[in-house]
């Protein structure tokens, strides 16, 4: 694969921004799906597996911890498949392409925290409330 040498508008190489790229991926998919299964399987220690509003969470919880622990896996796979996915083809981007490319992928990174940050505190609030924010 040929790897290009331009200078992104930071200064530095497009490879050290997918570096950086690949380092708010990990710890975003780490905090994000570690905190999302904790509590998961708190609430659903607290009032059973019907509590989960996503019915595959819900089969998996009704399943056991194992099930859990596989569905969350598999969804980092999927998502760490998608975003190996997307660098590579920012690695063939040029010019406006590369720079659309970078700017969606903050973005996209930016929602997922969100998300994930809205699903945290909808899982604390079963926990602490007994009922969701939705």
């Amino acid at each position: 694969m040929i790897r290009r040498k331009c200078l992104a508008e930071n200064g530095r190489s497009l490879s050290e921004n997918i570096e950086e790229y690949w380092a708010w991926v990990a710890g975003t998919l780490y905090i994000l799906l570690t905190l999302d299964l904790l509590t998961t399987v708190y609430a659903a220690g607290l009032y059973g597996p019907e509590a989960e509003a996503n019915p595959y969470v819900q089969w998996a919880l009704g399943e056991g911890v194992i099930a859990v622990v596989a569905l969350n896996l598999s969804v980092l796979l999927v998502l760490v498949a998608l975003f190996h996915g997307y660098f590579r083809l920012l690695q063939w981007a040029d010019g406006t392409e590369a720079w659309v490319l970078a700017r969606s992928f903050e973005l996209w990174i930016g929602a997922l925290i969100a998300v994930g940050l809205f699903i945290f505190a909808n899982n604390l609030s079963v926990i602490v409330h007994g009922r969701s924010l939705l």
